[in-house]
């Protein structure tokens, strides 16, 4: 008797969770988002919008029959969201690795695998993550996180697991006023960090150790005025220089070459310059957070094309923040009001087939 009242028990709950599934994507059925048509740019070049994601629900499988019944009997498991995402990079894992000082942490968003990570230090007692700004990865897939209030830098390994913080001094104070932007070089052992409030970019060894300081406040070249966002491109290091409305870029060492921008309200000015990229071809990408676009330059500065504007709609950004693009040409933009990253593609010139013409 007590086997067949279970049997009865389960039975009412699986009718119970089919009822409940089948109700709620009968919710779901809605119109699918429209979508931004696909722009076709000189020379056979075209660009396009892939998707959105914004949880940690859309990188897991999808859950079985018996698990939506456990949800209905003990509730759904809670899933991290991007709370205010910041910065983004994506490692040789293909794993994207957004920033989110709103989260106080980073996610790790593994697509390919089907699995989620976050990171956070906010409880502990030593070296706590208060607000993570700028990430970047080596070529071993270590992760970098700048700590803008807690003025260090924080260093993970390709598990998650911390490894130690860059810039902590005695008494917990951090080294740097309010480290923003950071690139690693792998090859020649540098982490470059950009410090705000210095005005002046930090070169240091893997350890911490300061080899050069590059920049002095100014609108000279190679000079800052709150400068942020570092991108290490071929031999050049590219530093966005927000106050200064531009984007610099220098060689390694800190050598001026040229700048892209001005303050201005039109095309192929800048206002709130913030995550930088460049694709295959090597046209730079550059975010601009007030007005919600994205602006690409060719290597003479000359703006070849932009893409979003303001809204919430696919392809739309408010107050977009960090750019990555990937060996792939993925664009991915971090549109921080909209709590969500959008993923974009580049389709540069086909290259020859390895034994045909040049």
């Amino acid at each position: 008797m007590r086997w067949k009242a279970l049997q009865i028990v389960v039975v009412t709950l699986v009718l119970l969770a089919s009822g409940a599934a089948a109700s709620k994507e009968k919710k779901q059925q809605v119109t699918p988002e429209p979508t931004p048509p696909e722009m076709q740019l000189l020379g056979g070049r075209k660009f396009t919008y892939e998707r959105s994601f914004h949880s940690a629900r859309e990188v897991q499988p999808k859950r079985t029959f018996w698990k939506k019944v456990l949800d209905f009997v003990a509730g759904e498991p809670e899933f991290h969201s991007l709370v205010r995402p910041y910065s983004i990079a994506t490692d040789s894992r293909g794993r994207i690795i957004v920033s989110d000082p709103g989260a106080f942490g980073v996610h790790i968003f593994d697509f390919p695998q089907q699995k989620y990570k976050f990171l956070s230090r906010v409880d502990k007692g030593k070296d706590p993550m208060l607000t993570p700004q700028c990430v970047a990865v080596d070529a071993q897939d270590n992760i970098y996180v700048t700590d803008s209030e807690a003025g260090k830098v924080f260093v993970f390994n390709s598990d998650g697991k911390f490894q130690r913080a860059i810039g902590s001094l005695k008494g917990g104070e951090g080294f740097f006023k309010r480290p923003t932007g950071i690139a690693v070089d792998s090859a020649a052992q540098r982490i470059y960090v950009t410090d705000t409030l210095r005005n002046k970019i930090f070169v240091t060894d893997m350890q911490g150790g300061v080899l050069q300081t590059i920049g002095s406040n100014g609108d000279g070249k190679g000079e800052f005025n709150y400068p942020t966002e570092l991108r290490l491109h071929s031999d050049n290091l590219v530093v966005v220089d927000a106050m200064n409305f531009r984007v610099q870029v220098l060689d390694r060492s800190g050598q001026f070459q040229y700048a892209v921008g001005q303050l201005g309200d039109q095309s192929g000015t800048m206002f709130r310059p913030k995550g930088v990229g460049f694709d295959s071809e090597g046209d730079l990408y550059v975010v601009d957070g007030l007005w919600g676009v994205v602006q690409v330059f060719d290597r003479e500065g000359e703006l070849l094309y932009t893409f979003g504007e303001r809204g919430t709609g696919a392809g739309e950004f408010q107050l977009p923040a960090g750019l990555f693009i990937d060996g792939d040409d993925r664009i991915f933009v971090v549109d921080s009001f909209n709590r969500r990253v959008q993923v974009f593609r580049y389709y540069g010139l086909a290259k020859p087939a390895k034994g045909g013409s040049q």
